[in-house]
């Protein structure tokens, strides 16, 4: 029986492998939007360089960029944001806007938190998240568990990396990628949101 699930495992590999790593990406609907929201949690050029991109085709004049405070104060980490800048300006992205952000378990519900405040005070009603591929599913329900009960319209728009939903296999770090996202989004999915978001409301 073991022997018989593990051929069929890996017979179908290209099947399950591919959808598990769909179930992890949120689908694309970028629109015109007031502002693009990087999600910077990971500095990554690829989210810079997709935020120009949206900037210059017209569908937002305002990209935000979070940025982590210093622990136990409201100031910005300097290293964190010098390398938004370094990014910024190799990507020719234009002016971005730093938006303070605190580290504090669950990360992304709290920095999230931290980004709605920053958007309301702004009068923000409508936002594009840029966010890396295997994690933008998880971007997508917390922010729409956020921003969207505060409505304010959330968009998303995925961004791949160096791996992809058809090749993450073929590497140790896609595989330690994919199984890290999908243990997060399940921790967000089935008790984040439903206890904590919910229980803090």
């Amino acid at each position: 029986m073991v022997a018989f699930v593990a051929v069929t495992l890996w017979a179908t590999s290209a099947l399950w492998t591919r959808a598990l790593a769909l179930s992890l990406t949120c689908e694309a609907n970028p629109a015109p939007s007031d502002a693009i929201l990087v999600e910077n949690l990971e500095p990554d050029y690829l989210l810079f360089e997709r935020a120009r991109q949206l900037r210059q085709a017209g569908l937002a004049p305002r990209v935000l960029v979070p940025v982590r405070t210093d622990p136990g104060t409201s100031d910005l980490n300097a290293v964190a944001s010098g390398v938004v800048h370094v990014m910024a300006d190799i990507s020719r992205i234009g002016p971005v806007e730093l938006v303070p952000v605190r580290e504090v378990e669950p990360i992304t519900l709290n920095v999230v938190r931290d980004v709605q405040r920053f958007i309301e005070r702004e009068h923000i009603r409508s936002v594009i998240i840029v966010a890396p591929l295997f994690r933008s599913r998880r971007t997508e329900l917390v922010y729409g568990g956020t921003l969207g009960g505060a409505g304010i319209a959330v968009r998303c728009d995925p961004v791949p990396g160096s791996r992809g939903p058809g090749d993450w296999t073929k590497s140790w770090h896609g595989i330690e990628d994919v199984v890290q996202q999908y243990a997060k989004l399940q921790y967000y999915r089935l008790y984040v949101l439903p206890f904590r978001l919910h229980r803090d409301r």
